[in-house]
C-alpha cells in the first residue's frame, strides 16, 4: 500500500491540531495539558524496547 504524495499523515495532523487549541480559562488549560500528558504516556506504551533473546530460551544450550 502506497501513500498519496502530498498529503500528511492523518495521526500528525490531529496532534498539531490539538495542540494549536488557546485554552479558555484554567480548567480547560488543565485538560489539553492531561491529553498532552495522556499521548506522551500511551507513545511511551507503544515503543518497541528490544529484548534480550538469550534469556526468553529455556533450555537452550550454548555451543
Amino acid at each position: 500500500m502506497t501513500k498519496a504524495k502530498g498529503t500528511a499523515d492523518k495521526n500528525l495532523s490531529n496532534v498539531v491540531e490539538a495542540l494549536e487549541v488557546e485554552p479558555v480559562n484554567s480548567h480547560h488549560a488543565q485538560q489539553l495539558q492531561q491529553d498532552k500528558n495522556d499521548r506522551r504516556h500511551q507513545d511511551s506504551l507503544n515503543f518497541d524496547q528490544p529484548t534480550d533473546l538469550e534469556h526468553q530460551r529455556s533450555g537452550a544450550k550454548k555451543g
